[in-house]
């Protein structure tokens, strides 16, 4: 390693572990370093989200929107990793699903053919790949007991509209050609994302009803269900909350082509038509998020045309809070009730 990689390895260790050690402070020592308490829209924000937010500021953390996309996209692993921990996970395989980069998660216990949930990240169809969501994908396979297939889809602005949706809907295909070659039981094949990936999943489960093809499950962690955003939430968290209004106009700008209507249901499935079949959904939303709003307003009209669905709002949390699961406590423990609702639906 050059003179210059090891420095910037030795900074990064620096900063994960004393960011490690501020999220395990006493709650009420984190208080004091806080501030007073956030309140908005009948919700207090998580004292240790609060720090977390407020270190960054005072670090004059760049936000990936900020930087040319390259050194953003950088930026956001580095981000990520901080707060990923290395959490145990019984094996990880690398291999190429329709084309694509994919990972393949195995929970340490394997008593036999597991179900299998095909994973699409998050980072507004511009960031993200299979090294910002390690972390969470493997805590989901661990606690939930299921294969999780992390899928790097294809990325904006490189690769605009359709093509992210295009990959999902490969994937899932050939996952479900495949599952009984990984072990996996196609009888309990779920898709799965958070934000832009939660956006893929919702298209992908609209689809295979559609088509009348098998799926179990659908998990829909604070997606994007609609370009339009047209919400009260929309405005209301759309700065100083981690996801900013200038991250969702990049992001628009760089995936969407102008000619494309915002409605178009790959693009916004909260605007689809919901055919008959769709797969049971768990959306879990964040109190403090720009997104909140469209992604329950999706689950009620799931709802309303007889899916069954379990809506979870984690009232004191951040778009984001996926892939906090290596430091503080608040929002590794809600993530562990994002993999305890995945193991009662799929392996119940």
């Amino acid at each position: 390693m050059s003179g210059r990689g090891a420095a910037a390895a030795a900074r990064a260790a620096f900063e994960a572990a004393a960011l490690r050690g501020a999220m395990a402070l006493p709650e009420p020592v984190q208080r004091v370093l806080a501030g007073r308490p956030v309140l908005r829209d009948g919700q207090r924000l998580a004292t240790e989200t609060q720090l977390a937010l407020r270190l960054q500021r005072l670090g004059r953390v760049p936000g990936a929107e900020t930087l040319p996309i390259p050194d953003g996209r950088r930026a956001l692993r580095h981000q990520t990793g901080l707060v990923a921990g290395r959490p145990t996970i019984g094996a990880v395989r690398e291999l190429a699903v329709a084309g694509l980069p994919a990972r393949l998660y195995t929970p340490t216990e394997v008593p036999g053919p597991l179900p299998l949930l095909v994973f699409f990240h998050g980072g507004g169809f511009l960031y993200g790949d299979l090294d910002t969501h390690d972390a969470p994908c493997r805590v989901l396979a661990e606690r939930a007991g299921v294969r999780v297939l992390s899928i790097e889809y294809r990325l904006a602005p490189e690769h605009p509209f359709p093509a992210a949706y295009d990959d999902a809907l490969a994937a899932y295909d050939w996952a479900l050609e495949r599952a009984e070659s990984l072990g996996c039981d196609p009888a309990r094949l779920a898709v799965g994302g958070d934000s832009a990936g939660g956006n893929l999943a919702a298209g992908v489960a609209l689809e295979a009803a559609r088509r009348g093809l098998p799926l179990a499950f659908q998990l829909l962690i604070y997606p994007m269900t609609d370009a339009e955003h047209a919400t009260r939430s929309y405005p209301m968290f759309d700065e100083g909350f981690y996801l900013t209004r200038r991250f969702m106009d990049l992001a628009d700008e760089c995936y969407r082509p102008p000619e494309v209507d915002p409605r178009d249901p790959r693009l916004s499935p909260g605007h689809a038509e919901l055919p008959a079949g769709l797969a049971p959904a768990y959306v879990a939303t964040a109190g403090f998020d720009p997104l909140r709003d469209e992604a329950e307003a999706y689950a009620r009209r799931l709802s309303e045309a007889g899916v069954e669905v379990t809506l979870q709002r984690f009232p004191d949390q951040i778009h984001g809070f996926l892939q906090v699961v290596g430091v503080g406590r608040r929002t590794p423990a809600a993530v562990a009730q994002i993999a305890a609702h995945l193991r009662a639906a799929l392996t119940a």
